[in-house]
Parts: C-alpha cells; structure tokens; sequence
C-alpha cells in the first residue's frame, strides 16, 4: 500500500511541476531500480519485513524524487539558458553530480547512525536504508540519448507564479533579515518550552490500531486478569537447594504479599503458590489449608511436588535444577513508565528488607519490563544517533567548504526545524517512544540535503562573482531555490502517505517528518542565506584585501 500511495504521489507531483511524462517515466523508473536494489539487499542479508524495514522500500521513492527534481532541473535550466544539450549535461554531472553523492551520503549518514544501537530492529533498518541511498546516476545517461525537450517542458522555469515565489525569497533575505531572526528566536524559545512538556512512552499497545477485534480482546484480558503483560522477579539465593527451604518460601510469601498491594499488578505465581496447592492437596483440597506449610508439615509435603508422576516435574517450572534459582510470575497492566518506574522503587526497596543483598540477588525482569525500560534506552540511543548524525554531516561540511564558520551556518538551519518539531510533540502530547524516535535522525539527514546543494551553489556563484557576498547569495536563492521548493513539495506529501497506515508510530513517523522538512525548507530557503549575508562577509573580505581588483557591488550598483 504504501509503495503504490508513494509512488503516485510523488510521480503525480512531479508531473504537476514539469509537465513532462518523459520527464516522470525517467524518475519512476530510476526510484524503482532503487526500490529493487533496496529488497535484493533484505533478501540477501535474510533480514524478515519488520515494522522499520518494510518502510524503507516507500522511503527510498519519496528520497529518490528529489534527487530526480534537482538532476532534471539542473539540466532544464541550463537548456533554457543556452540551449546546448552536451554542455546542460555537462554541466549536471560536474556542478550537481558531485553535490547528489554528497546529499545521498549525508542522508545515508542519518539512517547508518542507527547501525551503532544495540536495537537489532534498529540496526536492520539503519544498515539496509543506508545501503539503498544511491545516487540517481541513470538520469544524465537517459538524457543523453533522447533529444532535447520541447519548448513546453521548459515553460515551467518561467512561469509568473514561479517567478513570483523566487523574488519574494530574495525581498525577505534583503529587506526583513531581522524579522527572520526574530521569528526563529521566537520560534525557538516556544519550542524548548514544550520539549520539557515531551513525555516518554513505553507503551506495548500504544501504537495499536484502536478499532480492530483484537485491540478489544486485549482490554477485556487485561481488566478480568489484571494484566496481561509478565513481569517476572528473579531471585538468587546465592546457595545451591536453598530455594526450597521453608525459610526462603516464607520470604518469598512476603514478596508475593507486597506484590499484592499494586493494583496494577496481578495475582503472583511462584514456587510458593505449588508449595500452598500441595499442603491445601494434602488435606483433601480444603481451602483453608492453602498456605505456607510449617516445619514439621514442610519435609513430606514438599516432596509430593519433587516426586510428581506427571510427566512434567511441577516444581522445574519455578526451580532449577540445581535449587538455587527461581522467580515470581506476576502480569502487569499496560502503564505509563513513570508509574512503572515508582512500582519498581517501592518493590526493590521492600524486598531489599526482607531478602538482603547479602544473602540474595533479586531484580525486575520479563519482555514487558524490558520493553518499559527500554525506552529510555532508546531515547539515549535517540541522542547518540543524531549527535553522530550532526558530527558526521560536520565532517562533510567541513571537507566540502574548510571553513569552520560555514558548519555553524549550516547546522542551524537544519537544527531549528528539529527542535521546532520536538517542542510540537511536547504541545500536542506526542510521547517520545520507540517508533518516534526515528523522526529526527531521518529528518535531519534528509533536511540538510537542501543546505548542500545551496551551499554548493553558493560557493560556485562567488567563483564566478569575484567573491560578491549578496550578489552570490541572491542568486544562489533564485537557481536553487525552485528546485528545493519542489523537492520539498514531494517530501511533504511522499512522507505524508504513511498518515494512512493503522499502525500509530507510523503515522507519527509521516506527519512529524514531512512537517519538519517543509519548516526546514523554509528555514533553508529563508535563515540560511539572511545568515549568510550577516556572518559570511570577513570571508569575502578577506579575499577582497588579497585581491585589489576585485570590487563588492552595493544593492543600488547591483541594480
């Protein structure tokens, strides 16, 4: 469903913008050699479709279109402007070519920061998303051989709504550059106020569509069993056959009674519940007799459970072999993780009381207990991943520009829309939680593919403009701001297709991410060049001083 809605979208959009079904039919069958190479590396690595990498098939069409958008109008702006197919090629692969394989390894850089986790879903899905990221080679090739495109397929270059997008750009980078500034401050206090408002889920059933018959079965066996979830106690008693001891068993009653006492525990089943069952069994099933044994009944009743002729032995579901180890069954309710957290505070501190850590190892364990605090171990991997994410993109940067000032100017305009979005799930009570934690690692990688390739535009227009600071942003803005605002059309709606999914994280996934890449264009077509005009002129300064000729034009000698 999501490859078919994808793949529409995206194709459907693109046609919208270009007019061309050449133009679409290059791009479906560019992002489809994508899609297969995707599943051939699943199928070899003998990954299984799970939640995380069934998605990345969709992904790769919705992160392919924009590297189509960028290659194709490159080469139709450059056809418009000279005419010349071999030299628009040209032109594509050395000024744009080189930028593609820099964006595409910058967003598989997003995605590989999840192979350093000891999440195995993770980790599947950050080395086979990272793998399939691939720059859109096969385009300039196709070119090649076809003749030029009509005129018509050119006119989308130059239409007036186009035209008027493009000038209001390079007006507010001009005239209202401490507007900007001051809606992006605005914009971010209001944001780190509601990241403290973000709450964190563990929830098993959270995600879960609600109108389904299982998601009613769930319920009803959680309210008339108290929980349906394990959570087991582990209990070593540090001493081989100690377990079994009527000492230890009276201990371990107690730790049953204070399980009790939560009531969003349910009813504990251990070695003691066998050692009751076999005392009230001794006196004809008389319920009053179900309870601990004494001393003196604790020898020959015990050893009706150790000597049972059933062909499993009851006692080796609660004991080892060697006596020393066993552990207390209980089930809980689906619950937030700060009341689990308080549940496990009040349990170890009671029981360290009654089995002291001298003479006993006791903790909190089971799948549900490990998927509650699992989540924290998420969200720290959540911090680790884009940490690395940022210090690897850095790198990038670094390497494409030597200039320590142009990361700075970089990273902001890719961390603001971020944080924005993060104060967002704090407002509107998205919880932090393994299928949201994604979010901010794939968007930033993807995020800061419009800051290269504006950079990279950059860097190139003040080569040819002498180091003219505002006439090479100015133009920067009108060349590649068409292309950045089309790609970022088809990675709102690409991303959007997965609102339609009945899985909740997901949905999460779609529209947190497509919201924040559109915040970022914006951020990028309209923060990143008013920064560049503030804080990059000493550059062109200083090149200015090494070279006498050359001139900085003033607005009005522009004009």
């Amino acid at each position: 469903k999501f490859l078919i809605l994808a793949l529409i979208v995206t194709s459907l959009i693109f046609f919208l913008f270009f007019r061309s079904f050449r133009a679409t039919l290059i791009s479906i069958i560019a992002v489809s050699i994508g899609v297969m190479w995707t599943l051939g590396i699943v199928g070899i690595l003998e990954y299984e479709l799970t939640v995380l990498t069934a998605i990345i098939p969709p992904l790769i069409i919705v992160i392919g279109m924009p590297n189509c958008i960028f290659l194709i109008n490159k080469y139709q702006h450059e056809l418009n402007k000279h005419g010349d197919k071999s030299l628009s090629l040209q032109k594509v692969i050395t000024k744009i070519g080189n930028v593609t394989l820099m964006t595409n390894v910058t967003t598989a850089s997003g995605f590989a920061t999840f192979i350093t986790t000891d999440s195995k879903l993770l980790n599947e899905f950050g080395l086979v998303a990272s793998l399939s990221i691939l720059s859109i080679l096969i385009i300039p090739i196709v070119y090649s051989f076809l003749p030029k495109p009509d005129e018509k397929h050119l006119e989308h270059q130059n239409k007036k709504w186009i035209n008027n997008l493009l000038n209001w750009m390079v007006s507010v980078v001009k005239t209202k550059r401490i507007e900007v500034y001051i809606i992006s401050v605005m914009l971010l206090a209001l944001s780190i106020i509601g990241i403290y408002k973000i709450e964190i889920s563990g929830s098993f059933i959270d995600d879960m569509p609600r109108n389904t018959e299982f998601f009613d079965d769930i319920l009803y066996y959680e309210k008339e069993f108290n929980g349906i979830l394990p959570l087991e106690i582990y209990i070593d008693s540090k001493r081989k056959k100690s377990i079994t001891k009527l000492s230890t068993i009276k201990k371990m009653e107690i730790v049953e009674n204070l399980i009790t006492k939560f009531p969003e525990l349910s009813r504990p089943i251990s070695v003691v519940s066998l050692v009751k069952y076999s005392k009230q069994a001794f006196y004809n099933g008389n319920p009053k007799y179900y309870q601990v044994p004494t001393s003196q009944e604790n020898s020959f009743i015990l050893s009706y459970a150790k000597n049972s002729t059933s062909d499993v032995d009851l006692l080796n579901n609660f004991v080892d072999s060697t006596g020393q180890y066993t552990r207390i069954t209980t089930f809980m309710k689906d619950m937030k993780i700060e009341r689990m957290e308080r549940i496990e505070e009040e349990l170890n501190a009671e029981i360290e009381k009654v089995m002291p850590s001298d003479r006993f190892e006791v903790f909190l364990t089971g799948k549900a207990y490990l998927f509650q605090k699992g989540t924290y171990f998420l969200v720290e991997n959540l911090v680790w991943s884009l940490g690395l994410a940022v210090v690897l993109i850095s790198l990038f940067m670094a390497y494409l520009f030597r200039n320590f000032r142009m990361i700075i100017i970089s990273l902001i305009p890719n961390l603001l829309p971020l944080l924005i979005t993060a104060g967002l799930m704090g407002y509107i009570g998205i919880p932090i939680k393994p299928s949201t934690i994604l979010i901010f690692s794939i968007a930033f990688g993807i995020s800061v593919d419009d800051t290269i390739h504006f950079l990279a535009k950059y860097r190139q227009e003040l080569q040819e403009n002498k180091w003219q600071v505002k006439k090479s942003v100015y133009n920067s803005v009108r060349e590649t701001g068409l292309s950045m605002f089309y790609t970022s059309i088809v990675l709102f709606f690409g991303f959007s297709v997965f609102i339609v999914s009945n899985f909740g994280g997901t949905v999460a996934l779609g529209s947190l991410v497509s919201g924040t890449l559109l915040l970022a264009m914006l951020s990028n077509l309209l923060l990143l060049p008013s920064l560049l005009l503030t804080l990059d002129k000493s550059i062109a300064n200083e090149k200015v001083l090494k070279d006498p000729k050359i001139k900085i034009l003033s607005d009005q000698e522009e004009l």
